[in-house]
């Protein structure tokens, strides 16, 4: 059976908008179109392990990575590059909203991503989920 839950790993946009409110946005917009998502707020000091994150993604069918900015300088050795590198070993597809994408089409080949969606705003991470939601 495939899996019908995405999984939303989000980081902070900024102070209006914590990991939390990130994730939830997005997953609201994901669930008005009929898709199921599991949000997972991420803070800088995050552990994956501590949070089930292999088992959650393996159990999901695509993880959403929402970032504020994607940029090939300060992706090594970050939870965004941690969680593609994670999915593509796992098979599990790699999707990513971001803020400000500044990747450019060989970088995002490299990281697996199927589809990057640019959104910054409350309002437009929720019409992102749900703009995502119908291409899978």
């Amino acid at each position: 059976m495939i899996p019908r839950t995405l999984l939303v790993a989000a980081s902070p946009f900024g102070p209006e908008l914590d990991a939390e409110r990130v994730g939830e946005a997005i997953a609201r917009g994901l669930r008005a179109a009929g898709r199921s998502a599991d949000a997972c707020p991420l803070e800088e000091d995050t552990k994956l392990d501590a949070l089930g994150f292999d088992a959650r993604m393996r159990a999901a069918r695509a993880v959403v990575i929402a970032e504020p900015a994607l940029r090939e300088q300060t992706l090594a050795g970050s939870l965004a590059f941690e969680i593609a590198t994670r999915a593509r070993q796992g098979g599990v597809p790699a999707y990513a909203i971001t803020g400000e994408n500044l990747l450019d089409s060989f970088d995002a080949r490299i990281l697996d991503l199927q589809t990057i969606l640019e959104a910054r705003t409350h309002r437009a991470l929720t019409a992102a989920g749900r703009k995502l939601a119908k291409l899978l």
